[in-house]
Order: structure tokens, then C-alpha cells, then sequence
């Protein structure tokens, strides 16, 4: 029992959900429903008709003839009563019938009918919505032609219903369709890309607002395809070979179906041209028809204008490179030349100028020392020269080298100098191995080192350490010294070439530190100066773990 109670509940809430879809209630009849019920009134000659619509509670009488409707609970209603049996109701005197004498309607309560027929109000899927219904307050009979027309006029009905509901539901997907196309056409209109389309015949229906922009004008779906790149100025990516016809990316794209980076020129009119990145597509219908094409144009007139700005960039670059290496292989070739023409000429010259002074004495001995001196700060100058020259343009072979043995080759190296100044030069902890060029590492130190002790304190001893210190990626050595000290202004000017500091009398070329530089910098590192606390100075420089690959730099060789 309480399976088919479940089943009649669960009937009635489809058969509702149905009479709800149809939107009547509550609703106007329209002059169609009241001209089928005035019809049903005139074919069964009687004075009253009502069509009703019966829900979850009441009776509605939608529309009537004969009297004013009004909704009555559906416990009191007569058509609550048969009409989902789906059949037709005649009943001649309702008084008595034993299912109607005692109703509401029949009792004198809401009204004295008498004659009853009713034609239920089937929908096509099986659902009774109510019914079409005549009455009479005196007995009345029916021929089975009038009730065969009662029917007929309850389908009537249903099947205006059902156009109802249909021209509804068209309402509400014009509606949908109508905002979707108002949002596509927003769309369309908003992005900053051209979009062009065309019918299958590759007659033009679309223009968005970009593309109206770029060409000055709107679709022009009577435009012969094969006349398109002439009307719209469209060229190659050259921008000076005029586009073919089949060469246009959206007639592409309607012959072989997609389009992918195509690159073209569009000359606007009073514009500058247009470089256009072209995308397309093919339009084709669930059901395979051809429909048309689309293509979305970008504008990389900046990008491209960009990558020609790069690419002479680069091609300026390759060709100061390669002057920098002709440059420097001059620079190398010259040094070689200075090795050998001027350096042996003037040891020559220094020699007989030492014998010379010797023979010679009075103001003839003080002119050849002074002639002596001049050729030793040649002498000097060359070999600072050609020590800058090959730090710069000598090959670099970075090895992992034991910065101690470095550090010792350069004491050996410096031992005349140190033992002459007094000179004490440290390394107080032993030194890392570092990845390097040693001939240039110990060229470095050696620079900053003999640097240290030529530009001493007048009024101490000179005392200089050499310590490094661990880097995230790699090794910082510093060289502290208590000389004299850099002020801080002239500091960031120090490793420039024929650079020396000012209020100092010492000798020297301004070129050590610049050779420093040089050699830093093509271990990719870096060189700074700083005050030392204790007085005087201390060179920082930096050994990364990785040097930068300098194979493709001109000078360099890895």
C-alpha cells in the first residue's frame, strides 16, 4: 500500500511540475482559449462553460462563459473527481449521480447544477491538467456528436496550450541568444585583436572594431574575394610584394581549414603600415557543413620594429667585436714589437750610459744620470704597458690553483723590493685554491703588493697581508696595507688608466690598478677599495667559482 501511495505521490508532482511549466495560471486566457470555450458552450447548447486548471489546492477556472469564475478548493471542485482518468465525464442530472449529488456545487452550496460533461485536458506526454467543462442548472442530454466535439475542443485547447508554452520557450532562447550575441558582439568590439570573418563563399560578413580601424571601412560582404588584397592594401611580411589571392591568410584558412603565425603588412589608409600575426580557422557546423572562416589578427608592428632594432644591435656588436679583436690582436702584436724593438734598444742604451757615467765627471756626469733615470722610467713604462696589454688580451685558461703557491711565486718575485722598503707581507691564514688563471692571478697580486709598498707611509714600515674569505659563489682576497690610504673620492677613479692619486710625489704610471681591473673583470669577478681600519687601504677582489664563458667575446680565449 505504501509503494502505490508512493507512486500516486510522485505522479502528482510530475503532473504538476508540468501544469507549472506551462505558465497558465494566474495568467490571462487570450482570445483563443475564450473562443474555444464559448465554442464549447454553443456545441452542447448550454448557457455555461469553464476551462479549469487544477493544481496542488484549488480549482482555477481560467477562463468562463455564462457566469464570473472564481477558484474553489480542489476538494470541492467536480472535475477534481474524474479527471485524471483521461476520459470524458457526462453525467445528464448530477443530482442523481451518487459521485456529485452531495458536492458543493450540486448542493446548492456554491451553485444548482444539474448537467455535467467534462473533456480532461490531456497533455502528450499523459498528463491531465484539468478540464474543459459545460454545465446547466437543469438536466440536459448530449448526442455522442456533441460529446465527440467536447473532446475535440479539450485537444483544441491542449494544443494551444502547447503553442503557448513553445512560443515561450522560443521567447526565452531569443532572449539568450540575444544577450550572447550582444556579449559576443562586446566582446568583438573590446579586445585589441582584428577579427575578420567570412561566409563559406569567402564573401565578408565580419569587421570588429579593430579591423574597422586598421582598413577605414566595414565589411563589405559584395567585395569580390580575388579583390581583396588590392581593396585592403594587404602585402607579404616584406611589405612591398602586393598578397595574391590565395595567399590571403582568411581565404586560406575557408580552403584548407587552419591558419597558424602567418605574417602580413597592412597598409591604413593616413596610417602607418600595419605587421599583422595572423591565426585562422575554418567554420564548420556540428554536422560537417562548411559555414565560413575567421582569422584574429595581432598587431607586431613593435615587436618586429624591435627585433630589427636588435638584430643591427647585434650585427653592430659582432662588428665592434670583431674590430675589438683586431684591436687587440694589434695591441698583442705591438706589445711584442715594444718587447723586442724598444725594451732591447734601450737596455743597450742604459748600458753604455752607465759606462759613460763613469768616464765622465762635473756637469757631463750629472747629464748622463739624468739621461740614466730617464731610460729606466721608459724602461718602466713599457713593461707596465705591456703587463696592462696582456692582461687583456692574453688567453685565459682558469684552472683551480693553490692561491698560496701564487702568493709565494710573487714574494720571490717582490724579495728585492721588500728587503729595500723594510717590507713585512703576510698571509696570516693559509690561502683557498681558486678557480683562476694563475700567471694572471700572481700578475694581480703581484700589482696590488708591489702597489702597497711603493705607496708607503713616509713614517712607518710597510706591513701588508694577504687573507680570502668564502662567498656564496666564491672567493673574496683581500689586500690590507697601513700606507697612506685612498681618499674616498678619489677611490671610484683609481683603476683608470694613467690614473695616480693626487698630493703624491711617488713615481709610477697610473697603469697597475687598470691592469688590476682588466684581470678581474675577465674572471668575471670584481675590485673595490676600502679604508683599513688600522690605517691605509685594503684591495677587495672576487674569483667566482664559474668564470664567464668568454669564447664568444672577441680578445678572449677560453
Amino acid at each position: 500500500m505504501g509503494l502505490v501511495t508512493g507512486l500516486v505521490d510522485e505522479r502528482e508532482q510530475r503532473r504538476l511540475a508540468k501544469l507549472h511549466e506551462y505558465s497558465l495560471l494566474d495568467a490571462p486566457a487570450g482570445e483563443e482559449l475564450e473562443a474555444v470555450v464559448r465554442v464549447a458552450a454553443t456545441v452542447t447548447d448550454v448557457p455555461t462553460a469553464t476551462l479549469n486548471l487544477i493544481d496542488e489546492n484549488r480549482q482555477h477556472q481560467l477562463t468562463t462563459v455564462g457566469f464570473d469564475g472564481v477558484d474553489s478548493a480542489r476538494a470541492e471542485s467536480m472535475c477534481a473527481i474524474q479527471f485524471e482518468s483521461g476520459k470524458l465525464t457526462y453525467v445528464p442530472d448530477a443530482s442523481l449521480d451518487p459521485r456529485y449529488r452531495a458536492n458543493p456545487w450540486v448542493a446548492g452550496v456554491h451553485g444548482d447544477v444539474r448537467f455535467y460533461a467534462s473533456a480532461p485536458l490531456i497533455t502528450p506526454d499523459g498528463y491531465a491538467l484539468g478540464t474543459l467543462c459545460v454545465f446547466h442548472n437543469e438536466p440536459h442530454e448530449l448526442t455522442a456528436e456533441q460529446l465527440a466535439r467536447l473532446t475535440d475542443l479539450a485537444q483544441v485547447t491542449v494544443a494551444l496550450f502547447e503553442r503557448r508554452r513553445q512560443a515561450r520557450i522560443n521567447a526565452d532562447l531569443a532572449a539568450i541568444a540575444e544577450a550572447r550575441q550582444r556579449w559576443t558582439d562586446t566582446l568583438l568590439e573590446t579586445i585589441d585583436v582584428a577579427v575578420i570573418a567570412c561566409d563559406r563563399d569567402g564573401r565578408l560578413s565580419l569587421f570588429n572594431r579593430v579591423a574597422r580601424e586598421w582598413q577605414g571601412v566595414d565589411a563589405d560582404p559584395d567585395a569580390d574575394p580575388h579583390d581583396f588584397p588590392a581593396r585592403y592594401e594587404l602585402f607579404e611580411a616584406d611589405g612591398v610584394t602586393r598578397l595574391s589571392a590565395e595567399r590571403v591568410p582568411l581565404l586560406l584558412a575557408l580552403q584548407e581549414g587552419l591558419v597558424s603565425n602567418a605574417e602580413i603588412v597592412i597598409r591604413r589608409p593616413g596610417g602607418e603600415p600595419i605587421q599583422a600575426s595572423v591565426n585562422g580557422r575554418a567554420l564548420i557546423a556540428p554536422d560537417g557543413t562548411p559555414l565560413g572562416a575567421v582569422v584574429a589578427m595581432h598587431d607586431v608592428t613593435a615587436d618586429r620594429t624591435q627585433q630589427r632594432l636588435i638584430e643591427q644591435a647585434r650585427r653592430e656588436l659582432a662588428a665592434a667585436n670583431e674590430e675589438l679583436r683586431r684591436s687587440n690582436v694589434d695591441l698583442t702584436n705591438f706589445a711584442g714589437a715594444v718587447s723586442h724593438d724598444l725594451v732591447a734598444p734601450l737596455g743597450a742604451v742604459g748600458g753604455c750610459l752607465e759606462l759613460l757615467e763613469d768616464a765622465v765627471d762635473g756637469q757631463a756626469r750629472d747629464w748622463v744620470g739624468a739621461a740614466s733615470r730617464a731610460v729606466t722610467r721608459m724602461r718602466d713604462l713599457i713593461s707596465s704597458l705591456l703587463g696592462y696589454a696582456q692582461a687583456g688580451s692574453a688567453p685565459i685558461r682558469s684552472v683551480t690553483a693553490d692561491l698560496g703557491e701564487v702568493f709565494g711565486s710573487v714574494l720571490t718575485d717582490l724579495q728585492a723590493e721588500i728587503r729595500s722598503a723594510d717590507a713585512e707581507v703576510s698571509a696570516p691564514f693559509p690561502l683557498p685554491a681558486v678557480c683562476c688563471d694563475p700567471v694572471l692571478a700572481r700578475q694581480l697580486l703581484q700589482n696590488l703588493i708591489a702597489n702597497a709598498i711603493k705607496y708607503r707611509h713616509p713614517n712607518r714600515p710597510p706591513r701588508v697581508e694577504v687573507t680570502a674569505e668564502r662567498e656564496d659563489s666564491g672567493w673574496a682576497v683581500t689586500v690590507a696595507d697601513n700606507g697612506r690610504g685612498i681618499p674616498p673620492e678619489q677611490r671610484d677613479r683609481i683603476f683608470d688608466m694613467f690614473t695616480r692619486l693626487e698630493g703624491t710625489a711617488t713615481a709610477g704610471h697610473g697603469i697597475g690598478l687598470a691592469s688590476c681591473l682588466r684581470i678581474v673583470d675577465r674572471h668575471g669577478g670584481t675590485i673595490r677599495v676600502e679604508e683599513n681600519p688600522g690605517g691605509g687601504s685594503r684591495v677587495i677582489f672576487t674569483f667566482p667559482d664559474r668564470p664567464p664563458d668568454r669564447s664568444s667575446e672577441a680578445g678572449y680565449v677560453a
